[in-house]
């Protein structure tokens, strides 16, 4: 499903694996930003709601940017003032690679199932109408501290050979080709995940910041108990399933745009 006729600027540091890990951001965000803004009831991948911190033309909603008029690709984010000032450091977190940036916003997931993340992979919409920029990426700080929940990375949403899983404490940093790769988060917390989505530009801007912030692809998996992967794989598959009879088309061949 990914555009492979355009010809856009993309990073050698996800050609391997779609994806890589940076080192962990110290710097330390007080949860009275999250809190402070103003959220928008958007799913995507589970019980969602979002803030946006920047979006098509400055205003407090989520949609894709060719949803308005002027349409235009997800680049060029207009930064919402209210949003800025109720969370300074998130922001400045989002602008420190310099890069070109399109949806800027902060998630909200509440708890889930292994089986939940595998039924809500997807892959993003991220370069439609982007005919001359570099590459849309995405990339993941996450906010709370959530070391037992995993960010769940496929290069095939049914072949679980193909998966990475990697855990989310806080300040944890992934950069992901996610119109490439099939992902969700596995959060078994008791409390709401927050995490802030950057969707950048890949150029040398943002390739100069990976490379400061010691990337890797080599991450440690931890082990499934293979009778509980297997239940959760199925289990999952037969809800996918399910909702294909259900729309008549498999949901999954549409990239999201959330």
């Amino acid at each position: 499903m990914a555009r492979q006729g355009m010809s856009h600027y993309r990073m050698s540091v996800l050609e391997e694996r779609g994806y890589v890990v940076l080192s962990r951001d110290n710097v330390v965000i007080e949860p009275t930003e999250w809190h402070a803004l103003e959220y928008v009831d958007w799913k995507s991948s589970g019980d969602t709601r979002f803030a946006p911190l920047a979006s098509a033309y400055g205003d407090i909603e989520c949609n894709a940017f060719w949803h308005f008029d002027p349409p235009k690709p997800d680049l060029d984010g207009v930064w919402i003032a209210s949003q800025v000032d109720a969370a300074p450091t998130i922001t400045d977190r989002a602008q420190e690679p310099g890069a070109r940036v399109g949806r800027v916003r902060i998630i909200e997931l509440q708890p889930n199932s292994y089986a939940d993340a595998l039924y809500n992979s997807h892959l993003d919409d991220n370069n439609r109408l982007n005919d001359d920029g570099g590459w849309v990426v995405r990339s993941f700080r996450n906010l709370t501290d959530d070391g037992e929940s995993y960010m769940v990375l496929r290069e095939g949403v049914a072949d679980p050979s193909t998966e990475t899983r990697i855990a989310l404490p806080a300040g944890a940093r992934i950069i992901v080709d996610s119109e490439r790769m099939w992902h969700s988060v596995w959060h078994t917390g008791d409390e709401p995940r927050y995490c802030l989505i950057t969707s950048y530009e890949s150029g040398p801007e943002l390739e100069k910041w990976i490379f400061e912030n010691d990337p890797v692809t080599d991450v440690d998996v931890p082990e499934l108990d293979p009778g509980f992967a297997a239940e959760q794989e199925a289990e999952a598959q037969a809800r996918r399933d399910a909702r294909t009879a259900r729309y008549g088309y498999d949901p999954t061949t549409v990239m999201s745009e959330a």
